[in-house]
């Protein structure tokens, strides 16, 4: 059938470590859930968006984040260069598929208040690391659906190829 967006928010975390105690395990499925799994749902979205391919055209946006800037040294190397890898992406992709009708955005949110934070073992992360944040607070998951709805609407039509922060300044 016909689509017209996709987002891909795919994101896991693991526990907290330095670089030499991560197992290739851990990597690989960083890697797998954070980038592999983006990169085939945005195939399979080009596949049926593309008027290339008979469709009417549509929007990708792409959940990075505010790490890639950090690098998530100590803590989540390996999730900042897994998100690094779809800002990369984004960027490639937006170029590929523009003259197809398919914008491509991504979103990079600072840190959120999610369910995230527990899954790596760190349940009030979000809320304890606030006073670091210049706006003293983390982010509400609506607040980032309101930046990936601005950039699946008409009204971010001439959009693509953009890594939006929405960081609350971090």
């Amino acid at each position: 059938g016909s689509l017209g967006g996709l987002v891909n928010n795919a994101g896991v975390v693991d526990q907290p470590a330095r670089v030499e105690a991560m197992s290739a395990e851990r990597v690989q499925r960083m890697f797998a859930v954070n980038v592999f799994g983006s990169f085939t749902c945005a195939r399979e979205a080009v596949r049926r968006m593309s008027t290339r391919h008979g469709g009417s055209g549509g929007a990708i946006v792409n959940l990075s984040s505010s790490a890639v800037r950090s690098g998530g040294a100590g803590q989540y190397v390996d999730y900042a260069a897994a998100k690094g890898a779809i800002d990369v992406f984004t960027l490639g992709l937006s170029k590929e598929v523009a003259g197809e009708g398919i914008r491509v955005n991504a979103v990079r949110p600072g840190i959120t208040d999610t369910e995230i934070h527990a899954s790596g073992g760190q349940p009030g992360r979000a809320w304890q690391m606030a006073p670091q944040l210049p706006l003293q607070r983390p982010a509400r998951a609506e607040e980032i659906a309101e930046a990936i709805l601005w950039l699946l609407s008409d009204a971010a039509s001439y959009t693509t190829g953009a890594l939006l922060d929405v960081s609350g300044g971090r």
